[in-house]
Formats: C-alpha cells, sequence, structure tokens
C-alpha cells in the first residue's frame, strides 16, 4: 500500500515548511513544482530532499548565476555539506553519487579544478567541428539502416544510442564495443538489476582503454589526457573519461528526443524550420532554453554564511541549481513563448550551467545533436508519429526527465551520405571550442 507523505516537517534552518522535492506529484510534474515554489518562496526555495535532507533549491536567473559564478562562496566540494559532515547522509543514499567526493574536475574548486579543467578543456578544443559532424552522420546512418518495416522508437532507437557511439569514438574506444556500450551506459544509471554488471563492463572497457593508449596513442581524448603538461594520474584519466563519456551521452540523448519531439508535434516550429525561418541550431537553442537536458544540477555547498534571494543560506548548507527553473524566470522570458520572440537567436539560458564549472563539452553536444537531426530528417520523410501526442510520456527525478518513447513511421529511407547534411538551413561553424558537461 503506497501511503503519500504527511506535511513536510517543521525546519529550523529554514524557518518555515520546505517544500519535498521528492515524490510522484514532484517527479511528474517538476515545472509545476519549481513554478509554485517561486510563488510562494521568491528566486530561493526552501527545499527537502530524500530523507527530509534540507536544502535550498535556487530558482531565479540572478541567483543561479551568481551562485554559478561564485565558487569560493558556494563550493563544488560536496565534503562542505554540513548534514554529510554530522553523519546524517547514509552512505546508501540516493544522492551519493552526486554528493560523494571523488577527484574528478567538477567535485573541485581553486587550482585543482583549474589543473583538471585545463587538461579536458585542451583535449576537447583539438577536435574539430566538421570532424565530429561527419562522423555522427556516419554513425547516425548505422542506425537508421537498422530501422524496420518503416517505424522505430526514436528515443530508444536513435536518440539514446546515437551520442554513446560517437563520444566512444571521441574518447578512443574501439568501435566493436560501441553497440553493447549503447546498452550499458544507460543501463548502468537505470538502478536495474543488470547495472552493477553493466557498471562493470564500461569500467573495463576503459581500464583496458587507458592501459592501451599508454603504449600505443592515438587521435583521441584518452591519449590528450595521459599527454597533457597536467600530468594526470592513471586513475585521473580513468575517472575523467568515464564522466565525460556518461554525463555527455546522458544530456545530449535527451536533447535530441526532446527537439525531435519539438519538430514532429509543434506546428509553430515545424513550419519555420520547414519555411527557412528558423534553422535547426535556432531549435536546438529554444529547447535549451525550454527543456534543458537537466533540470536541477546538485549541488553546491556555502563556504560561509551569506544572504541569497532575501534568505540566509549557512555555512555548509546544500544548494540546488535550478537550471530549468531560471530559463523561466519572467524576469528573463518573456511573458508568452511566442516565435515573434526571438529567444531561440540567442544562448543566454543556463542550460549548461556558467561560471568555472559551466559545461565544457556544450558545443560538442550541440554538434551530435544537431547533425544527428538533420541526417535523420535527410534521410527519412514523411517522420509521423504512430501514436497521438497525448500518449506521449516522461520519466525522471529531480535531477531530469526524459521521454520515454517516442514512436514514429516514415516513408522508406533515402540513399546514404555521410557528409553532413543540408536538408535542414544549418548555421554550424567547422570548428568550436567545445565544453563538456559536468565539469
Amino acid at each position: 500500500m503506497n501511503i503519500p507523505p504527511g506535511p513536510p516537517p517543521q525546519c529550523p534552518a529554514h524557518g518555515g515548511n520546505p517544500i519535498r522535492l521528492y515524490g510522484a506529484a514532484a517527479e511528474a510534474d517538476p515545472m509545476a513544482l519549481y513554478e509554485d515554489a517561486r510563488e510562494t518562496h521568491g528566486p530561493v526555495a526552501p527545499v527537502l530532499v530524500l530523507d527530509d535532507l534540507p536544502a535550498w533549491l535556487v530558482l531565479g536567473y540572478r541567483e543561479n548565476a551568481q551562485v554559478a559564478r561564485n565558487a569560493n562562496l558556494f563550493s563544488r566540494d560536496p565534503r562542505n555539506w554540513r548534514a554529510l559532515q554530522e553523519g546524517k547522509v547514509r552512505e546508501d543514499h540516493p544522492l551519493s553519487p552526486m554528493t560523494t567526493w571523488w577527484p574528478v574536475v567538477n567535485f573541485n574548486d581553486g587550482e585543482v579544478h583549474k589543473r583538471l579543467s585545463d587538461a579536458v578543456k585542451d583535449g576537447l578544443r583539438r577536435f574539430e567541428r566538421l570532424g565530429i559532424r561527419r562522423y555522427v552522420a556516419r554513425c547516425a546512418n548505422q542506425l537508421i539502416d537498422q530501422f524496420e518495416h518503416n517505424q522505430a522508437d526514436l528515443v530508444a532507437d536513435y536518440a539514446r544510442q546515437l551520442p554513446i557511439l560517437v563520444m566512444g569514438h571521441l574518447v578512443g574506444v574501439d568501435e566493436q564495443h560501441g553497440p553493447r556500450l549503447a546498452h550499458a551506459v544507460p543501463d548502468m544509471l537505470q538502478g536495474t538489476e543488470t547495472s552493477l554488471a553493466s557498471d562493470r563492463y564500461v569500467t573495463t572497457v576503459l581500464q583496458d582503454l587507458v592501459k592501451e593508449r599508454k603504449s600505443k596513442p592515438g587521435h583521441d581524448l584518452t591519449t590528450w589526457l595521459l599527454e597533457h603538461p597536467s600530468q594526470l594520474s592513471d586513475e585521473e584519466v580513468l575517472a575523467h573519461i568515464r564522466v565525460t563519456l556518461v554525463a555527455a551521452c546522458e544530456t545530449t540523448a535527451t536533447l535530441i528526443a526532446n527537439t525531435l519531439r519539438m519538430v514532429l508535434t509543434d506546428l509553430r516550429f515545424r513550419g519555420h524550420l520547414s519555411g527557412g525561418q528558423m534553422t535547426l541550431p535556432e531549435a536546438v537553442e529554444q529547447m535549451l532554453w525550454d527543456q534543458p537536458p537537466l533540470n536541477t544540477v546538485i549541488g553546491r555547498w556555502a563556504t560561509e554564511t551569506t544572504q541569497l534571494g532575501g534568505h540566509t543560506i549557512k555555512k555548509g548548507d546544500m544548494l540546488l541549481l535550478g537550471l530549468a527553473a531560471a530559463n523561466r524566470d519572467p524576469a528573463v522570458r518573456p511573458s508568452d513563448d511566442d516565435l515573434s520572440t526571438p529567444i531561440h537567436q540567442n544562448r543566454a539560458h543556463l542550460a549548461f550551467s556558467s561560471g568555472a564549472h559551466e559545461c565544457p563539452g556544450q558545443n560538442i553536444g550541440r554538434a551530435i545533436a544537431q547533425a544527428g537531426i538533420e541526417t535523420l530528417l535527410a534521410r527519412v520523410t514523411g517522420l509521423e508519429l504512430s501514436v497521438p501526442e497525448e500518449e506521449l510520456t516522461r520519466s525522471g527525478t529531480l535531477m531530469s526527465q526524459h521521454l520515454v518513447g517516442l514512436p514514429v513511421t516514415f516513408l522508406p529511407p533515402q540513399a546514404k551520405d555521410t557528409d553532413a547534411p543540408t536538408a535542414v538551413r544549418s548555421a554550424a561553424p567547422t570548428t568550436a571550442n567545445p565544453r563538456m558537461p559536468g565539469s
């Protein structure tokens, strides 16, 4: 029997009734929860995460930028969390993967962060956008060739598989591992009966890769991290290619699926795309404003007591960056989403956060999403949903939500063209200054 949670407990740290960020209601419609919290508490709201641990949800655009850009006051190091120091966080807490420190770029600040971040950024800058787009087209064509009977689920059969195939290539994994990695990486994050085995497989593949690249360098991120002047240890190299692989794949898969749904279901956008008034890159930016791959980033920890959004944030408090809520802050968004408002023509959104820990692979993610969608639209015509739009569902947690499925039918695929497709107008340059999720 499912017993609904009782009223939120009084929380001395917050001085009131905080909002629960867990449970079916919160996960079913997080945006509604964010707006209720904004209306009740303003740009910063007292909340409870699992086990009724107190935190602050940052909702305002300005406040999110303020926290993200001040690592000295709002640290990414979870060892600053007062609840953790006081032994109130159990070892198997569901947030442990995001709140347990380990020596990677996204859990460090200052000089340590700079050393690790320089290595990751320098490695990613060595990729050329045009080369990535061509490889995306190649992988996309392989997936399209596997579609059967002129129908597919564009989430399971395409969006979830394409990023891992591309990112596996960029980090240097042999192509023979691609299909299994495409299953194992999402599976290891889902908490299924096979997650542990998937985790072991991914770890073993990457350990073997690091060992091989030490004696046989390649043109890939693993080699460049090993050779970087920052002198990363083997363990640090392994940790960072793992973070790069997992973070990039999950966020990019969500971005692809969300954009494809928009193209298929929103007549305003579909008309603008087909009429040449909106480029596909602009459509991707619109989705990054409206449905960023991560709703919430966990977390930041206050290094001293301070004021934020009219609330007193105490030393050791945890803050959650509400990226989706910040993008919809009335202070920066128009009162409506009419396409006469050129919101899709700028990148001022916080989908990739901001500051020193801003996602260092965002342009690679954009390249994969744009080239992947372009390839699909160039080869597959007559795309239509095979179910009513209202039957499309989402699943997720506090951090993110993703489409469960996107079933479609279409006409027989066109002949392959492995060059960067041109069926949809694109303004993408041939080089990039890439940034990778989760820094």
